[in-house]
């Protein structure tokens, strides 16, 4: 995956409230979560999961689903950008370290039934919001049910995580929403695992190892 503080691939993420044309039939990973494996070698993705929120021959943009920033909740964010919100149900709701590129930039991932004007939809189940104004919509009484925060992304230029998964460094597998929206981080990377009929334990002494 690229470091270079570059924008996300635009050619999947152009059109708001509109799925990519023929994803799967052409091979792309948009929607589908990735699962990082040991031989990767990258410490910044160590047991990551990582939803793709766009895929095509251009590259990929994802968002890392189970790495929290530690002593900062999604309420004190939110408080920082005076933006309305209920302390009640954001006081101890994590952000999310997303990926190494931008690490200042923050995405909402969020399920499909909300729809604001800057909302970008990856399926019909996720969409994922960028802007602050579309945050403090979201954040309202007809906001999304199910909602990540995230600073930063990863992104990858074209081809490369093609090669990467042909080189081992990822698995695939379906987004199911505890998954991706399940607080339980920690846990995720195995639940991930066991989801395609892996055992987690098979990776227990691999970790670090390139």
């Amino acid at each position: 995956m690229s470091d270079d503080a570059q924008d996300p691939p635009r050619s999947t993420l152009d059109t708001p409230n509109e799925a990519p044309k023929d994803a799967t039939r052409h091979g792309w990973l948009n929607g589908q979560l990735l699962i990082a494996m040991p031989q990767m070698g990258d410490a910044r993705f160590e047991k990551a999961l990582v939803f793709v929120c766009a895929h095509d021959a251009k590259g990929a943009m994802g968002l890392i689903v189970n790495k929290a920033i530690p002593d900062l909740t999604l309420a004190t964010l939110l408080d920082e950008l005076l933006i309305d919100h209920d302390s009640d149900v954001f006081g101890d709701f994590p952000v999310l370290v997303g990926g190494p590129v931008e690490t200042t930039r923050g995405f909402l991932l969020h399920s499909g039934e909300f729809n604001g004007r800057d909302t970008i939809r990856v399926r019909d189940d996720y969409a994922v919001t960028g802007t602050i104004e579309a945050l403090r919509a979201a954040m309202g009484k007809g906001g999304p049910q199910d909602k990540m925060f995230a600073l930063g992304y990863a992104g990858w230029g074209a081809g490369q995580l093609e090669d990467e998964i042909r080189n081992n460094a990822w698995l695939v597998c379906d987004a199911r929403r505890d998954l991706v929206f399940g607080h339980d981080q920690t846990g995720k990377w195995d639940k991930a695992l066991a989801f395609i009929g892996i055992n987690p334990a098979l990776f227990s002494g691999e970790s670090g190892h390139a």
